[in-house]
């Protein structure tokens, strides 16, 4: 489903601080697989989700998504099959635009725009719909300001918007990161209900190791810009989170961390 093939990357070339990150990098993901992506900082984590994204260009290889190369593609048409979810809640949603605007602005990604109204009445109980899955109101809030929710809400109401028009892939940046404990479970637990109940491929970068083991069907672990842990099914249902601090504490030795 997703194949990152021969990845190529160095910053800063020919600099004193040229620093290569990623030398003939391979990664497959299978369609409806759940991935959680772990790692130190500098590891590369973030980094390949702006590949695959777009936002950061390859020096050579391949980004392909289901059968589509996606390197020369712009960005309008990739976003059709690749939705993010950002660490920022602020970056997922417009905070001057009311719920419903939002998730109208979402509903459109996809389609041609012309001379009609850019908010569509008949699917307004439709958005309810998937409001009320969140459990947290909003169904009963669509004209409020998105700059009016709390972080939680905000990061609830961009996973939304991310999944409405069904990605053939979700990129969950550190989408946890910046919320107070309480709110990250319910975020998480919210992604975890949505990815299964829409079938989406997704890969999900996070530094809470419970995630990684609680959730997903695959968790890897990244180190200067290469897997060192690739474990799914039985592997990785037995793994807890001692056992990927060991490999961080490994490599923080080796490292001189």
């Amino acid at each position: 489903m997703l194949e990152l093939s021969g990845i190529n990357k160095t910053f800063n070339a020919g600099t004193i601080d040229e620093k290569v990150l990623f030398r003939d990098f391979d990664l497959s993901i299978d369609d409806g697989e759940f991935v959680a992506v772990i790692g130190s900082n500098g590891s590369g984590k973030t980094t390949m989700l702006n590949i695959i994204s777009g936002s950061t260009d390859v020096d050579a290889g391949e980004v392909v998504v289901d059968g589509i190369v996606m390197n020369k593609m712009k960005d309008y048409k990739r976003a059709v099959k690749v939705g993010r979810v950002f660490q920022d809640p602020v970056r997922g949603t417009s905070p001057s635009m009311t719920i419903w605007e939002n998730l109208s602005l979402a509903d459109n990604k996809a389609k041609r725009f012309g001379l009609t109204f850019g908010l569509n009445r008949v699917r307004k109980d439709f958005y309810r719909s998937q409001l009320e899955i969140l459990g947290m109101g909003l169904e009963d809030r669509l004209d409020t300001a998105a700059g009016a929710l709390s972080g939680g809400q905000r990061q609830a109401l961009a996973l939304i918007m991310a999944t409405l028009v069904r990605p053939d892939l979700l990129l969950l940046d550190e989408h946890t990161a910046a919320l107070d404990p309480k709110a990250a479970d319910i975020v998480m637990e919210l992604t975890d209900r949505i990815v299964k109940d829409k079938g989406i491929t997704s890969l999900m970068v996070t530094h809470n190791l419970r995630y990684a083991v609680e959730y997903g069907t695959r968790t890897i672990m990244m180190h200067d810009g290469g897997i060192v842990i690739d474990a799914k099914g039985e592997e990785k249902a037995s793994k807890t989170i001692d056992d990927y601090l060991k490999v961080f504490n490994t490599i923080s030795i080796e490292t001189g961390n």
